[in-house]
């Protein structure tokens, strides 16, 4: 089963899944360097520039290597206006009212991830990308994995745990530093 095919693709998709491709590894590189070693603030910035090229796609310009540098620039002014705006920032303190609320889900950062987490399974072998789609995707047991794969049960576990190693892998190869 093809799961990207039953997913509905919009140009906003592409343009984004393209963007991630193409530049992606090297934005957070550039982010986490300028942010010392902040990975998680540096995917924030990523994600930041790729709405920045999303909206403003005749700025960006074509989705190509030449394409590379504005994007560098982005990133860099948005670590500076974040420096900065964090030095002209009173510190406040939330009340007990404000910590108690559930953040609003990010549909922005679901996408993002999403599609990080896609290209990464890209990655691994078909068996183990298909063990892995079965047990977490499609919420199968081992042993309705094993049926549905035709494989022992024994299978389906070895293939999970190396499956699971290499998507590990391909993520942090991508600039995920926790899994």
């Amino acid at each position: 089963m093809n799961i990207r095919t039953a997913a509905v693709t919009t140009d906003a998709d592409i343009y984004l899944r393209t963007l991630y491709r193409r530049h992606g590894s090297a934005l957070h590189r550039l982010a986490a360097r300028m942010l010392g070693g902040d990975w998680h603030r540096a995917q924030d910035i990523v994600q930041e520039v790729a709405i920045h090229a999303w909206q403003r796609p005749m700025d960006v310009g074509p989705m190509d290597d030449t394409v590379r540098n504005r994007l560098f620039t982005v990133v860099s002014d948005l670590v500076t206006d974040g420096h900065q705006d964090q030095a002209e920032r009173p510190v406040e303190m939330a009340g007990e009212a404000e910590m108690a609320l559930p953040a609003a889900p990010d549909t922005v950062d679901q996408a993002l991830t999403a599609r990080l987490v896609w290209d990464a399974l890209a990655d691994l072998a078909p068996p183990q990308r298909e063990v892995l789609l079965h047990l977490h995707y499609l919420d199968r047991s081992v042993s309705q994995a094993a049926r549905a794969l035709g494989v022992p049960p024994g299978t389906i576990k070895s293939r999970t745990y190396y499956a699971t190693r290499a998507l590990r892998t391909a993520l942090r190869e991508r600039g995920v530093t926790e899994c």
